[in-house]
Formats: structure tokens, sequence, C-alpha cells
């Protein structure tokens, strides 16, 4: 049982890292490099889309990880059962947080600005609020990333033992 939930929130943990460090970048570069007028607002849409299936994955993995936790209670010392159970509530949290709270204001405000991204001045208090909600999104992710990772080296620790 241990090794299937580490094998769900490893696989959980590649998608994020990979959605992150990949997948983003590359709809932004891609799309820039063909000189469209409107390539931000394009691989805004796909990296919204992409970021949403990571968000709810982490939101249901870290759901089920929890509930599968009160049986490998007796299998590790009280302290790491603590700390993987914290994890956890902070993968959940924050990847609820990123899709239904931030990600929902940065579609209301696309939406609101009726013109691409791309032709909103810098300025404009719409766009400054869009920058503010995508560190914010940025940082949720970062962070349930984090906790994914130290809750993944629990459950490696718990496994050799």
């Amino acid at each position: 049982m241990n090794f299937t939930r580490s094998i769900l929130l490893a696989c959980w943990f590649g998608a994020a890292l990979f959605f992150g460090a990949v997948v983003a970048p590359a709809a932004f570069g891609v799309l820039r490099s063909f000189g469209l007028p409107n390539a931000n607002e394009i691989a805004g849409s796909i990296v919204t889309r992409s970021l949403s299936v990571v968000n709810i994955a982490g939101f249901l993995i870290a759901l089920l990880l929890l509930l599968t936790l009160i049986l490998r209670r007796n299998a590790a010392g009280r302290m790491s059962l603590i700390i993987e159970c914290v994890c956890l509530v902070v993968i959940a949290l924050t990847t609820a947080v990123g899709h239904w709270v931030i990600a929902a204001r940065m579609r209301a405000l696309r939406a609101a600005m009726v013109l691409p991204i791309d032709q909103i001045a810098a300025d404009d208090p719409r766009r400054v609020a869009f920058g503010a909600l995508h560190g914010y999104s940025v940082n949720a992710l970062g962070l349930a990333m984090i906790a994914a990772l130290v809750a993944l080296v629990l459950m490696a620790r718990n496994l050799r033992n």
C-alpha cells in the first residue's frame, strides 16, 4: 500500500515539475517566436488548461493519500506521520486555492479585459492584478511541490523500514 501511495504522489510531483519547467515556458516561448500579436493570450490559455489538470489531480491525490494515511499509522513513527499529514494537507489546500480561487480570478480578469492581455497597458490595474495573481499561482504550486517532495522523502524512508 505504501508503495502505491508513493507512486501516486511521485507521478503528480513529476507532472507538476514537468508543467512548471517545460510546458509553461515552452508554450510561451514557441508562440512568441512566431511573432503573433496575441501570443501571450494563446499561451496563457494553454497553460491555464494544463495547470487546471495539475491542480485538480494534486487536490484529489492529496485527499486520497490523506484517507489512506490511516492505514499506515502504525507503520511509522508519530512525528513522521504528522509531518506527512501536514504535507498532504498543504498540497490539498494549495492546489485547491490555486485552481478554485487564484485561477478563477485570473480567468475573470482576462474576461474583463475584453482585449487580449498583450494589448492591455502594463500599468492597467487589471493587468497589474493579473500579474500579482500569477505570482500567487506560481508560489502556490511551488509550495505544493515542496510539500510533495518532503512527503515523498518520508514515504521512501518508511518503505525502507
